[in-house]
């Protein structure tokens, strides 16, 4: 019979949750999320380099990569939007994802401005 001290059981219970903790990817664990949207429509450069064009079908993240594709649904009217991730945002508590206009006239949020949505990578 293994006997253990109480310092020992606790050092083996630290490194067991460690181990299950290290096992989830990070682009698993950001590959889905709740939470808040709000929309943009600026004429500058993106985070990715490219012109921001509020006319296309993308979206600000804050760590996934750029070119994903993402499936945002509008939690409210069940609507969804599949938009690319060419930005790096948002910067607000609470806000998940910041989509473009076009997006947001997709998910029917233009005139709130914000909505609560869901999202989980399609590609």
């Amino acid at each position: 019979m293994i006997r253990m001290n109480f310092t020992s059981a606790v050092l083996a219970a630290v490194f067991a949750v460690g181990a299950t903790l290290t096992s989830v990817t990070p682009s698993h664990a950001a590959g889905t999320g709740c939470g808040g949207a709000s929309w943009y429509a600026l004429s500058s450069r993106t985070a990715s380099g490219e012109r921001m064009n509020a006319s296309y079908l993308t979206a600000a993240h804050r760590n996934l990569k750029f070119g994903t594709k993402v499936a945002v649904t509008n939690k409210r009217n069940g609507k969804t939007v599949v938009v690319r991730i060419n930005d790096r945002g948002p910067f607000i508590r609470g806000r998940v994802i910041d989509l473009s206009k076009a997006a947001a006239s997709h998910i029917g949020m233009i005139r709130s401005g914000t909505a609560s949505v869901c999202y989980r990578v399609v590609s």
